[in-house]
């Protein structure tokens, strides 16, 4: 049996994908740092009868498509925010494949207690008190839904429905209040049959951030009715924060429940110089960030924290003998079976700190700072917002989206850099987002000279 054989020649298998990794990742400063994809559907292929054992299968991914793979763990890959992995992180995957641990109970292996330790970690970078809860997930998306399915048990609880038991029937329709809430916000509230309701609230002149007195003034009228309202830490576009002291006491005093979405601006916490951008976090019932983005490691890391863990837990309990009723992990997130996607992150923790993580912070706000600068002296491009954080929104000085759209078309061939469209007070733009420890200046430069270069083709 094939599968009995490659058990036999696992350190060969082993070493062979080891030695592919170590070519892919040295190989990523030349690496294009995206990649089209082929014009022709790959044919479908039937499985074979017979397999070909791993070592072949290895050599054959490699031949048929490793070489269409993105530089997106690589240095000059700036489209939405994607981190690389450390080298630590990496490790920890691996060794999570290996150990393929049962994370749905805590009963058989000491696996669940290296993830509530990593959570603590986690806890103490972003500053969060010990009243916080957390839990892994597969991504921010999935921190969202999690996050918002509390939030929506507590709404109805104060309408007098158990909606863990009974559901939704009857229940009128929640409020959802947010300034620039995230494309994931939007997909977590029609899964939770919320549909894509959110009342978008004014924002601070030239800002995208929520305009505290018009949020105030929103809840008001609502007349105590309860209230969900989304905060962001690090808007998409523009890396802006909004005011989470000033909207944690509004919610307070007006009843609502605060969920900040913090993908990846939540690691402003790990540096002295950002961290005030996150005044007023602890007032927050629920939050949700991203460990693929500044935490660099493999994606699958998502994560929740709440100070509500009765009601999240009420929401995902999972009943069956078989499970028992302890207090698990699995009855804190969607998932009964869960990867240990906890241990890349411990491992990273452990092996660089809060100084390898502040290093990180600032080495790529200083970076976003630096291409902001270039392009702001640029006859050729406009900044379109203040480099805040770790995001240049920027537009083409002339034209609009069919010259913004090919100049990124353009990138794409050229292979010096990845960036992603926006649009920005309704003008098309581009964003940059840094996120990854592998980006030097000398990256900075080589992204701003491509675009130079390119813009003028357009």
């Amino acid at each position: 049996m094939g599968i009995r054989r490659d058990r036999q020649d696992l350190p060969e298998i082993l070493t062979a994908a080891r030695d592919a990794a170590v070519a892919f990742l040295e190989g990523l400063p030349r690496r294009p740092a995206a990649r089209r994809p082929p014009a022709e559907h790959l044919a479908p292929n039937d499985l074979p009868e017979r397999g070909v054992g791993a070592l072949a299968a290895v050599d054959r991914f490699r031949s048929r498509f490793e070489e269409g793979l993105s530089g997106s763990a690589g240095p000059r890959y700036l489209g939405f925010v994607t981190g690389g992995s450390t080298p630590a992180a990496v490790a920890g995957d691996w060794l999570a494949a290996a150990y393929d641990q049962n994370l749905s109970n805590d009963g058989d292996s000491i696996a669940t207690a290296v993830e509530l330790e990593t959570l603590g970690m986690l806890r103490s970078l972003f500053g969060l008190g010990d009243a916080f809860h957390g839990a892994f997930v597969s991504g921010a998306t999935q921190a969202n839904v999690v996050s918002l399915a509390a939030a929506r048990e507590w709404a109805a609880q104060r309408q007098g429905v158990d909606l863990a038991a009974d559901g939704l029937y009857g229940l009128p329709p929640i409020p959802v209040l947010g300034g620039t809430p995230h494309a994931s916000v939007e997909k977590a509230l029609s899964i939770l049959g919320m549909g894509r309701r959110i009342e978008i609230v004014p924002c601070l002149p030239g800002r995208r951030s929520v305009d505290p007195q018009a949020l105030d003034r929103h809840l008001e009228s609502l007349d105590g009715a309860p209230a969900i309202v989304i905060a962001s830490a690090g808007e998409v576009n523009t890396g802006d924060f909004d005011d989470l002291a000033a909207l944690g006491e509004i919610c307070r005093r007006r009843g609502a429940w605060l969920h900040v979405d913090g993908a990846f601006g939540l690691f402003a916490a790990c540096d002295p110089d950002r961290s005030h951008l996150l005044k007023g976090l602890e007032s927050a019932d629920s939050l949700a960030t991203d460990g693929h983005k500044w935490l660099n490691v493999p994606y699958d890391s998502g994560l929740v924290f709440t100070r509500h863990l009765g009601l999240q837990e009420r929401v995902f309990h999972a009943v069956a003998a078989y499970l028992g009723d302890g207090p698990d992990l699995l009855h804190r997130t969607p998932e009964n079976s869960r990867r240990f996607r906890a241990l890349p992150a411990w491992m990273t923790l452990v092996a660089y700190g809060r100084d390898g993580y502040r290093e990180l912070i600032r080495q790529n706000c200083a970076q976003a700072e630096e291409l902001g600068r270039r392009l702001d002296a640029s006859k050729h491009f406009d900044l379109l917002a203040p480099v805040r954080l770790n995001i240049v929104c920027f537009a083409l000085a002339r034209g609009g989206t069919a010259e913004r759209d090919q100049l990124l078309s353009d990138l794409v061939d050229d292979g010096r850099a990845f960036l992603t469209p926006t649009v920005f007070n309704g003008r098309p733009g581009l964003r940059a987002a840094f996120s990854n420890a592998t980006t030097t200046d000398t990256d900075v430069g080589t992204v701003a000279r491509a675009l130079e270069e390119l813009v003028q083709k357009v």
